[in-house]
């Protein structure tokens, strides 16, 4: 009889670790489809967006030179949301990068900090924003 016991109450506690382990998966699964129609609904709602962390350096300098072309991106600061893990996850997944920031404008990833500096400089990102830099063509 105690054997019978032993036996039973293993077999609950085996039971109730796999019931866990299918429960937290599907909890991930949840989760990840969750924040990743939030990355594309942000992506697609918007013309300029950037997912980046509000203490980052190369996050403000990426958003200075969206302020320099007198643009207003709309910015996901991934370290002031409960989600933020979450959302940089699905966006890893969708771009192959975890970095930030992570800049997209008329729903075409641009790149990180580089990258922005970069298209704005070469006079690519007044291009693709459809605006005239201001500088003057001598």
């Amino acid at each position: 009889m105690e054997m019978g016991r032993l036996i039973s109450a293993r077999s609950i506690l085996a039971t109730a670790a796999v019931l866990a382990v299918i429960a937290a998966s599907f909890s991930f699964a949840y989760a990840a489809t969750t924040e990743s129609k939030f990355v594309k609904k942000t992506i697609a709602a918007h013309k300029i967006v950037i997912f980046s962390k509000s203490y980052c350096p190369y996050c403000k300098k990426a958003k200075a030179v969206f302020k320099e072309l007198n643009q207003k991106p709309y910015v996901v600061e991934l370290d002031e949301r409960d989600d933020g893990n979450l959302i940089q996850n699905a966006l890893s997944k969708k771009i192959g990068r975890r970095t930030v920031p992570q800049v997209f404008i008329d729903g075409k990833h641009i790149g990180g900090s580089d990258d922005t500096v970069d298209a704005y400089e070469s006079g690519e990102l007044a291009k693709l924003l459809g605006i005239s830099e201001g500088k003057d063509d001598l």
